[in-house]
C-alpha cells in the first residue's frame, strides 16, 4: 500500500496485517438525481416493466463516489484502511418533484502494518 492509498474491507481483519491503531468511525456520502429527461424515459420503462439501466448507472456512480469520500475521510485522519465497510442508501424528494438517491459508505478507520 502506498501512502495515498486506503484499503477498504468489508471484513473485520486483514490476513498478513496487524492493527497498530483504531482511529474510529468514518463515512463518505454522495447524493445524486437523474435529469428531467432521464426521469421521463424511466417513467415509460416503468410502465413496461423490466430493468432501469439509467437508475442502475446512477446508483453505481453514487456508490463509487461514496467510497471515494470514505477513503478521503479515513486518509485525512491518518488511517490507511477501513474495516467493516457497509453501505446505507435512501431516496428522498427534493421538494421540486425530483427524487434524490443518497448513499453513505461507513466503517472503522484503522492503521495497518504488515506482519
Amino acid at each position: 500500500m502506498t501512502e495515498k492509498q486506503c484499503l477498504i474491507l468489508t471484513t473485520n481483519d486483514c490476513p498478513g496485517m496487524r492493527v497498530l491503531r483504531v482511529i474510529g468511525p468514518v463515512y463518505g456520502t454522495s447524493v445524486r438525481t437523474r435529469s428531467i429527461g432521464g426521469n421521463w424515459v424511466s417513467c415509460f420503462r416503468a410502465v413496461r416493466g423490466g430493468k432501469q439501466p439509467g437508475y442502475t448507472k446512477m446508483i453505481s456512480a453514487t456508490r463509487d463516489d461514496a467510497l471515494q469520500e470514505l477513503a478521503k475521510h479515513a486518509l485525512s485522519l491518518g488511517a490507511n484502511a477501513v474495516f467493516a465497510m457497509r453501505f446505507d442508501s435512501s431516496e428522498f424528494g427534493s421538494g421540486a418533484g425530483y427524487l434524490m438517491n443518497e448513499v453513505t459508505a461507513y466503517g472503522t478507520a484503522v492503521v495497518l502494518e504488515a506482519v
